[in-house]
């Protein structure tokens, strides 16, 4: 059931779950929009098992607008294009979808999101589970 770390974050609108941020927009983090970003935090929890700034602490920040952002484990995640299992994923040039790595050498440092856990044969966007956090 529960399956990540998250963390809250000021976003610039309300995203939907298994969104990739990054940092940046109008607040502290917005969609990523640009292949191989570097500026990746994580993606939109679903339901994770530990949240930081919890509400105990910062009750005025559980709203939509700082949504718990995946830093580290299972996520279900957007992603555009295939994949397969252990992929380092890699944020796409679709808005708010990760995509696999299929460069040569290394991805850029700082752009990695983490790992796939499932196969994807459809070049269309979907949602797979990925290990967020994972080199």
């Amino acid at each position: 059931l529960y399956a990540d770390i998250s963390e809250r974050y000021h976003a610039d609108k309300a995203y939907d779950p298994g969104t990739v941020l990054e940092f940046g927009g109008e607040n502290e983090v917005t969609e990523t929009t640009s292949q191989f970003s570097t500026k990746v935090i994580g993606v939109v929890s679903t339901d994770p098992y530990a949240i930081m700034n919890s509400p105990h602490k910062e009750p005025d920040k559980t709203n939509e607008m700082h949504p718990p952002v995946a830093i580290l484990g299972r996520v279900p995640t957007k992603v555009k294009g295939p994949a397969s299992k252990g992929d380092i994923m890699v944020a796409s040039d679709f808005p708010g979808h990760a995509e696999a790595w299929k460069g040569d050498g290394d991805p850029p440092v700082g752009s990695n999101i983490g790992k796939s856990v499932e196969n994807k044969e459809s070049e269309e966007s979907g949602v797979i589970e990925v290990a967020v956090g994972i080199n």
